[in-house]
C-alpha cells in the first residue's frame, strides 16, 4: 500500500512540472472522442425515434403499390379503414403568371395518414382539402418559388384548383425529397377531370390500410404474398419501413463513426509522438530514481499513471463535447431525416467513448513508454546505456499486435463486414509502414549523400533530419497521416460530386418534353421549330416487363437457392426501352455488337447497359423473354454499352434494334435547347397550355436543384472532415511545439559558436520545410492510393487525380508547418544560452 501511495505522489509531482506538455497529449484525443461520442449518441437516439415513430413514418399499417389499378375489394371490406392514392409526375400552371413547373401530383381519397398528420398552414387547410372540393395542398418550396399564396389558382391538366394551404409536414418524408420534386395533393375524385390519366402516363397506385393489430398485418401478408407477387403488387409494413429506415441511417452513422475513429487514430499518433519526446526527456530522471533504489516496474508505473490520468481526462472532456455535438448533427443532416429526433443522454455511447479513448490512448502511449523499463542506473553517466531497439523488446510487439487487433475489432464492429474490416486494418498498417519507411529511407539517404558543396544553412537543415534527437520519424508519421486523411476526404468528395454533376452542362440540351402521344408528335415538333428551337432528339419509348431469362421466370426464380436467385426487382420493374441501330453520343459499345433486324423472322439482339447487366447477372448470349403489353417477345443479349447517365440525353438500360417495336403502343420524348431562362419559360408555358398531358423538364432548374442537394451533401462531408482536419492541426501543433524542446540545445550551441539569430532561424525554418514537404507528399501519395481504392471498389467510379487539390493541399499544409516553425523559432531564440549550458 505504501509503494502504491508513493507511486501516485511521484506521478502527481512530476505531472505538475510537465502538465503543459501533457495537456498537448490530451488535446490529441479530445476531438476524436468528441466526434465518436456525438455520432454514436445521435445514432442511438435516431434508432429509438425510428422504433417509436415507425407507424408515423409509414402513415398506415400496410401499404400496397402498383403501376396498375388494384382490385382489392375483399381487403377493403376487412380493414378497419383504408385510403386510396394515385401518384404521378405532371406540370402545374400558376394562371396568374403563366409560370409552370414539373411536380409530384398525389391524388388522395380517405383519411390517410392514419398515424401522424398532414401539417398545414393555415391549420384548417387539410379539412378544406378533404371535403373533396377543388382545393389542393402544395409544399412551401413550390409556393415560394413562384410567389403564390393561399387562395391563388393552380392548374393541373384541364382543371383549375385553388390553393387551400401550404403542406408543411408529411409523415415519412425528408426535406430533401421536397427539394427534388415538390408535391401537390389533390382530391382523388378530380383526377379524371384533369385529363392526365391516359396511355404513357406513369401512374403509381397505392392502397393504405389501417388494421386492428400487428397480427392481422402478418396474416394478410402471409396469405396474399404469392398473389401480390404475381400481380407485381409491392407491399410495405410498419416493420419493413422501420427496418429499411433504420438500416439506411445505421449505415450513415456507422460511416460517420468510422471517420471519427480515423480522427481518433490520428490523435493517437500525436499521443505516441508526445509521449516519445516526454519519455526521452524523463530518462535522466528515471536513471536517478533507479540509483536510489526504485525498481524498473516502479518507475514505469509512475509515468503510466500519468498517461492513464491524461487519457481519462481527455476522454471525459471529449465525451462531454460529444454529448453537445449530437445536438448539432440534426442541423447538419436534418434535410435527410424523415422525422424529428429527440435527444437524451446516451450513457452507452458515453461509456463507449470513454473506454475507447482510454484503451486506444494507452495502447499508443505504451510503445514509447516501455523504453522506461530498460533505463538503468548507468544512464546517469552514459545516457544511451541499456536502451534497446524495438526488435529486442517483445512487449512492444505485443502492444503493436494489440493496436492492430483493436483497429480490426472496432472497424468490424462498425461495418459488420469482414472484408471491409480487413481492408481498413490493412490500409492503416500499410500507411504506418509506408510513412515509417519513408522517414527511415530519408534519414539513410541524407546521411550518405548530402553534397558537401551545399549552402551551409541548407546542409545544416538537412543534417538535422538524421542527427541525434531528430523527430523525422514521428513528424513524418504524424504529418503524413494527417495529410493522407484530409486529402482522402477532399479527393473522394471531389470525385463523388464530379460524378453526379451533369457533364458539360453548358454544351448540352437543357429541355426535355415527355409523355407525348403519337398523335401529338407532329404538332409538337412544328410548334417547337416554329419558336426557333432545334429538335435534338426524337425518341420513341415502349414499356414492357421481363417474363423470363434463359427460361427462368419469376416463380422459378423464387424456388431457386439464394445464391443462384436473381434480384426480384428484375422481374417486377417496368422497362422503358427505345429502338435504333446506332449509338448516341452518351453511349459506348464495350462488348458484343449492335446487330440489325433485316427481315421478319430474324433473331432479335438487344443491348444492355453494362453496369446494370453485371449487377443483375445478365450475360451476353442470354435468352430473354419480354412481355410487350401482353405480347411475349423472345430476344437475345447481343452487346453491352457504357451509358453516361450524367449526360443530358434520352438514355436507356435496354436498346432494341429497328424494325421490331415500331407498331407497339408508345409515347415520345423530344429534346431541345433554349438560349436562356426567358425562352425556356415561354416554350414551357406554350407547351403546357396546348398539351396539358405533356411534362416539360427545364434542366436549368434541375441543375440548380441538384447543385443545392450536392451542396448539402458536401456540407455533411465537410462537417465530418472538420474533425479530422482539426485533429490533424492539433497533432501538428503539438508535435512542432514539443519538437521545440529538442531544438533549443542545438540552436544555443550554434549561437555560442558564433551563428547569428538569422542563421539559426533559417536553418530551423528550412528543416521544417523539408520535413513538411516529405511528410505532405507521402500523405498525398497515400491519399491517392486510398481514393483510387474507394473509387474503384466501393463507389465503382473511375479514379481521376485532382491535381489542383493536390497542389492546394501541399502548399497549405507545408505553409502551416513553416509558419508554426517560425513561432517555435521565436521561443527558441529568446532562450538565454547560459540557461541551457548550465
Amino acid at each position: 500500500m505504501y509503494k502504491f501511495s508513493w507511486i501516485w505522489k511521484m506521478a502527481y509531482r512530476d505531472f505538475r512540472k510537465s502538465r503543459g506538455r501533457l495537456l498537448l497529449f490530451i488535446s490529441s484525443i479530445i476531438i476524436g472522442i468528441a466526434a465518436l461520442v456525438g455520432i454514436s449518441s445521435f445514432g442511438e437516439n435516431l434508432q429509438k425515434d425510428i422504433d417509436r415513430q415507425a407507424r408515423e413514418l409509414l402513415g398506415a399499417d400496410l401499404v400496397l403499390t402498383n403501376n396498375q389499378p388494384m382490385e382489392l375489394e375483399n381487403l377493403d371490406s376487412m380493414a378497419e379503414d383504408f385510403a386510396t392514392g394515385v401518384n404521378f409526375g405532371s406540370m402545374v400552371i400558376f394562371p396568374a403568371t403563366g409560370d409552370s413547373r414539373l411536380t409530384q401530383v398525389r391524388a388522395l381519397e380517405g383519411a390517410y395518414p392514419f398515424y401522424g398528420t398532414l401539417e398545414t398552414s393555415p391549420p384548417d387547410a387539410v379539412d378544406l382539402f378533404r371535403d373533396g372540393g377543388k382545393y389542393v395542398l402544395a409544399e412551401p418550396l413550390l409556393l415560394a418559388q413562384f410567389g403564390a399564396a393561399v387562395g391563388d389558382s393552380l392548374q393541373i391538366g384541364n382543371t383549375v384548383f385553388h390553393i387551400a394551404g401550404s403542406l408543411d409536414k408529411v409523415p415519412g418524408q425528408s426535406g430533401i425529397v421536397a427539394t427534388v420534386a415538390p408535391a401537390v395533393y389533390i382530391p382523388l375524385n378530380h383526377l379524371e377531370s384533369t385529363g392526365l390519366v391516359q396511355y404513357g402516363s406513369r401512374l403509381n397506385y397505392a392502397k393504405y390500410y389501417k388494421l386492428k393489430n400487428e397480427g392481422v398485418v402478418k396474416e394478410w401478408v402471409e396469405a396474399h404474398n404469392d398473389e401480390w407477387g404475381k400481380a407485381n403488387i409491392r407491399s410495405e409494413t410498419v416493420e419493413q419501413r422501420k427496418q429499411s429506415t433504420g438500416r439506411a441511417f445505421a449505415n450513415l452513422t456507422d460511416f460517420l463513426r468510422l471517420v471519427a475513429f480515423i480522427a481518433l487514430l490520428l490523435g493517437c499518433v500525436g499521443v505516441a509522438s508526445s509521449v516519445n519526446v516526454f519519455v526521452k526527456e524523463k530518462l535522466p530522471s528515471v536513471a536517478v530514481l533507479r540509483c536510489i533504489g526504485a525498481s524498473s516496474r516502479d518507475t514505469f508505473m509512475i509515468f503510466l499513471f500519468q498517461i492513464l490520468l491524461m487519457a481519462l481526462a481527455g476522454s471525459i472532456i471529449g465525451a462531454a463535447g460529444g454529448t453537445a455535438i449530437q445536438y448539432l448533427l440534426p442541423q447538419v443532416v436534418g434535410d435527410f431525416l424523415p422525422m424529428e429526433v429527440n435527444f437524451t443522454l446516451s450513457w452507452k455511447s458515453i461509456l463507449f467513448g470513454l473506454v475507447t479513448g482510454i484503451v486506444v490512448a494507452l495502447l499508443f502511449a505504451l510503445i514509447p513508454l516501455l523504453r522506461i523499463r530498460k533505463a538503468s542506473p548507468m544512464m546517469t553517466l552514459r545516457p544511451d546505456a541499456g536502451l534497446g531497439s524495438l526488435s529486442k523488446e517483445p512487449l512492444r510487439w505485443v502492444v503493436i499486435a494489440g493496436i492492430v487487433l483493436f483497429v480490426f475489432g472496432f472497424s468490424y464492429y462498425l461495418t459488420q463486414g469482414l472484408p471491409t474490416a480487413l481492408g481498413f486494418t490493412f490500409f492503416v498498417i500499410f500507411s504506418f509502414a509506408l510513412l515509417w519507411g519513408t522517414a527511415r529511407l530519408t534519414m539513410y539517404l541524407l546521411r550518405r549523400f548530402i553534397p558537401l558543396g551545399l549552402n551551409y544553412t541548407i546542409r545544416q537543415a538537412l543534417a538535422n533530419l538524421y542527427r541525434p534527437n531528430n523527430q523525422t520519424v514521428s513528424l513524418i508519421a504524424t504529418i503524413g497521416l494527417g495529410t493522407a486523411m484530409i486529402s482522402t476526404l477532399l479527393f473522394v468528395q471531389t470525385q463523388l460530386l464530379d460524378e453526379v454533376k451533369l457533364a458539360d452542362k453548358e454544351d448540352q440540351p437543357n429541355m426535355v418534353m415527355f409523355d407525348i402521344q403519337t398523335h401529338q408528335l407532329d404538332e409538337m415538333k412544328e410548334m417547337v421549330e416554329a419558336n426557333g428551337l432545334p429538335i435534338l432528339q426524337d425518341v420513341p419509348i415502349v414499356t414492357m416487363r421481363l417474363n423470363a431469362i434463359n427460361g427462368i421466370n419469376k416463380n422459378t426464380n423464387e424456388e431457386m437457392d439464394k445464391e443462384d436467385r436473381r434480384s426480384r426487382s428484375l422481374y417486377s420493374r417496368e422497362f422503358r426501352v427505345t429502338y435504333r441501330d446506332t449509338l448516341s453520343a452518351s453511349e459506348t459499345l464495350v462488348a458484343g455488337a449492335i446487330r440489325k433486324v433485316k427481315a421478319p423472322g430474324d433473331s432479335i439482339f438487344v443491348s444492355f447497359d453494362r453496369n446494370y447487366a453485371e449487377n443483375v447477372g445478365i450475360r451476353i448470349g442470354d435468352e430473354i423473354e419480354f412481355n410487350v403489353q401482353g405480347r411475349p417477345m423472345k430476344v437475345y443479349v447481343g452487346s453491352f454499352r457504357d451509358v453516361k447517365f450524367n449526360q443530358v440525353a434520352a438514355n436507356f438500360l435496354v436498346l432494341f434494334p429497328e424494325n421490331v417495336l415500331e407498331r407497339a403502343p408508345k409515347f415520345h420524348v423530344l429534346v431541345t435547347k433554349t438560349k436562356n431562362e426567358s425562352e425556356s419559360a415561354d416554350i414551357q408555358r406554350l407547351v403546357v397550355s396546348r398539351f396539358p398531358n405533356v411534362s416539360v423538364i427545364n434542366l436549368g432548374l434541375i441543375v440548380e436543384t441538384l447543385e443545392e442537394i450536392l451542396s448539402k451533401v458536401s456540407f455533411v462531408i465537410r462537417f465530418m472532415a472538420f474533425f479530422s482536419i482539426l485533429t490533424g492541426i492539433l497533432v501538428l501543433i503539438s508535435a512542432l511545439i514539443i519538437s521545440k524542446y529538442q531544438r533549443v540545445r542545438e540552436s544555443i550551441l550554434l549561437r555560442t559558436l558564433g551563428a547569428s539569430s538569422g542563421t539559426v532561424r533559417t536553418i530551423n525554418t528550412l528543416e521544417y520545410f523539408f520535413l513538411g514537404s516529405i511528410a505532405t507528399l507521402s500523405g498525398i501519395l497515400l491519399s491517392f492510393l486510398a481514393t483510387a481504392a474507394l473509387s474503384i471498389w466501393v463507389f465503382e467510379i473511375p479514379f481521376r487525380p485532382v491535381w489542383e487539390s493536390v497542389v492546394l493541399v501541399y502548399i497549405s499544409i507545408t505553409l502551416l508547418i513553416v509558419i508554426l516553425s517560425m513561432f517555435n523559432n521565436r521561443a527558441i531564440l529568446k532562450t538565454p544560452p547560459m540557461e541551457v549550458l548550465r
